[in-house]
This record gives structure tokens, sequence and C-alpha cells, in this order.
């Protein structure tokens, strides 16, 4: 029976398959033998033991379309990078990060900014128009009234989303909404911080329907851009890439240079300043960190 493995507990597998029973499944020894490890994400072959108490054995992991490291999860199709329009307010320097660090991944992405409840639609409009002209889809929510899931659940649907973003946004709450019940536990947000109590401690995934699968995840709670090199960063800002190679100087930063095709859009308005202004902040941390 072919299954998918949602989560991954000391030894044990569990896996759904489709008709939405989980199994609790070991894997077979010759996977330990090939240095094989089966992975939350994985399509499997289960051999069903005990169809009353749903045991199981895999014997079998599909061919993986991708393989993340840092979280370690396979067949991952895209990424929600949720953040909240308030409680806390949104560090849109810190979205720019998670952006990169999807980038890096090569994983497409999508924006979704939860409780959408506590702001005007004139709000939303600024906040969004940040990320205009960037061709991320952009989604708004609120996990509290359960507005926009619908348009959320139809875009992500038949594919698996890893979900990224910092505490206290809502992630937990929003994956319960895409769901037809609770199947995380959400913590209220400390008042003295601002930030959630519930932590992701192991990888898992959530079925959305038959064949659409949403990823909480602890690797994406924190932070490395330093892996990028500083010549490097304007290529994962997209609204830079009708300018590349129309600039004075070949490899022009976008930083200091004369005749510079991204600072003339950004002083013409065609390229939001908060978020050439978050490029030009990253930019000189990743200088820093090379001269040290």
């Amino acid at each position: 029976m072919t299954s998918k493995i949602i989560k991954g507990i000391a030894g044990f597998y569990y896996c759904v398959g489709d008709e939405g029973v989980v199994y609790e499944c070991k894997a077979k020894g010759v996977f330990r033998n090939e240095k094989m490890k089966p992975l939350v994400g994985d399509d499997v072959e289960i051999v069903i033991l005990d169809a009353e108490n749903h045991k199981g054995n895999i014997v079998e992991i599909l061919p993986r379309r991708n393989e993340l490291v840092r979280p370690n999860v396979a067949n991952v199709d895209g990424a929600l990078v949720i953040f909240a329009v308030k409680q806390p307010e949104p560090n849109l320097n810190l979205l720019d990060r998670f952006l990169i660090m999807m980038e890096q991944r090569d994983l497409p992405c999508a924006i979704c900014f939860n409780k959408e409840d506590m702001i005007t639609e004139a709000e939303k409009k600024q906040l969004a128009s940040v990320y205009g002209g960037t061709d991320y889809p952009i989604f708004h929510t609120s996990a509290r009234n359960r507005s926009g899931v619908e348009e959320l659940v139809e875009f992500m649907r038949g594919k698996t989303w890893v979900v990224a973003g910092p505490s206290g946004v809502g992630k937990s709450s929003l994956i319960n909404c895409l769901q037809d019940h609770t199947v995380v536990l959400t913590g209220e947000i400390s008042h003295r911080n601002e930030r959630g109590k519930h932590t992701t401690r192991h990888s898992e995934i959530y079925p959305v329907d038959s064949n659409t699968y949403i990823m909480d995840t602890p690797g994406f709670t924190s932070l490395d851009v330093f892996s990028v090199e500083k010549e490097s960063l304007r290529f994962y800002y997209p609204e830079f890439d009708a300018y590349e190679g129309t600039c004075r100087y070949v490899g022009c930063t976008h930083i200091h240079e004369p005749g510079c095709s991204v600072q003339e859009a950004v002083a013409a308005g065609k390229i939001n300043q908060i978020r050439y202004e978050n490029y030009r902040i990253i930019f000189q941390e990743l200088m820093n960190k090379r001269r040290y």
C-alpha cells in the first residue's frame, strides 16, 4: 500500500494512505544497511501487519522529488512564509531573510499575512505593496474568523507545503484552520515578549485533503543567510531581475555604484524602498561577516 510519512519519532514512522488511516510503522533493516533513512514527506510502500491496531512495516521508499538537509524532510513543493500583521508587528527585514532562505533551497514561496482582522483594508494594501514587485503570491488570512482560508487552501491544492515564520504569528492556529479538525496544540502569546508558547519539536505533516499537505517543522525557526556571498545577494531579490545587466558596471551590487539601474528604479518608485533598504542592511552584514 502506498502511503506518505507524516511524522517520525524514535524509530517509528506514522504513514497515511489515501483512505486517511494512519499506520504506525517500522522501517526494514535493509534501509539501515543501505544507509538510507526514511524522511518525513517520503512516499513509501508499506505492508500492513495488524489492520485493527494500524501497525505496519515500510518496505520501500519511493523516489524523492527533492530532499532538504535542514530540516531533513523530503518531497516539499513550496514554502508558505507566515507573518502576523499585528501582535507581533511584522518585521519585514526578518521576512526578507525567510524568503532568501527559501530561495537558497530552491523552494517556490508564497507569503501569508495572518491576523488580518486586526488591520484595515488600507493597511493591508500598503503591506502587500511592499512585495508587489516580487511575484510572490500574497494571502491575507485570519485564523480567528477563518477569513482567507478557503482561498489559501485552493492555492495549496495538490502539493506539499512547508510553513516558516517567527513565533507568535499563528502558524499552528492557521494549520488547524486548514483541516477539518485540530491536530496541533497551540498556546497563548506571552504578553511580555509577544512570542508564541507553542514550539514545534519535530517535523510533522498534516493532511489538508487527500493530496494536499502542510508541514510544520522546527528547522525553519532560526535563520542564517551568511552562506550567501554578498555579490550574489541581489539574485535573491526578484524585483531586481528586470534590471540585471542594465547598470553601467558589470556585476553592479546596487549599493554604491554610479549609473545603477536598481537605485534609479528605487528613486522612481518602481522598486519598493523598504525592500531595498532591507537589501542594503543584509548586504552590509554579509560584508562585515567577511571582514571578520
